[in-house]
């Protein structure tokens, strides 16, 4: 937790500060999603679309990405869009590693479709995931299907190895730029 709170004493001022003086608005997009046991709670990111998103209309990323700023595309491919979660594992209401939390709509989608995704809601939502990282983003329901699965997998082979793997993972992701 200390190098959590390191990085993010010095990298949130410096981001939300370039952000603003691209776009002159807020600097962070907060939205709500589903977390254990099927209890709601707000996810933070920096803010990387113009204008005002509709925070609770059921569209992906792809129906947003012409909204995406020139800074918030080097924020994606990096992920720093999602360091202020760190603010939700702080306050206990993410942890590092596990299914990354969805909006309602789309948590219920998946359920009709895989009954037992619903055993997710067991766990705490990661800002990484084995889905995220075997999958990546989906921009569409089929897509968030397909990592779903890998969700599963990860629910049924918890262990600290399994976040150990996960982590240096993502660690890999991040520092090639592999985001979207």
């Amino acid at each position: 937790m200390v190098i959590i709170s390191t990085i993010l004493v010095w990298m949130v001022p410096l981001v939300a500060i370039i952000i603003w003086m691209e776009s002159k608005e807020k600097t962070f997009f907060k939205q709500e999603r589903i977390g254990k046991n099927g209890k709601p709670f707000y996810i933070y990111k920096f803010k990387s679309m113009k204008g005002d998103c509709p925070v609770n209309d059921p569209l992906l990323s792809k129906d947003e990405a012409s909204r995406i700023t020139v800074f918030g595309k080097f924020l994606r491919k990096f992920r720093i869009d999602e360091f202020p979660q760190f603010f939700n594992v702080l306050k206990g209401e993410m942890s590092v590693v596990g299914p990354r939390p969805e909006r309602q709509f789309f948590l219920d989608e998946m359920i009709k479709y895989i009954p037992k995704y619903r055993e997710i809601q067991e766990l705490k939502p990661g800002i990484t995931s084995l889905g995220q990282i075997k999958y990546g983003y989906a921009d569409n329901l089929d897509q968030m299907l397909n990592r779903a699965r890998y969700d599963l997998i990860y629910l049924d082979n918890l262990s600290i190895w399994t976040d150990i793997k996960v982590i240096i993972s993502t660690i890999g992701i991040v520092f090639q730029g592999k985001g979207k």
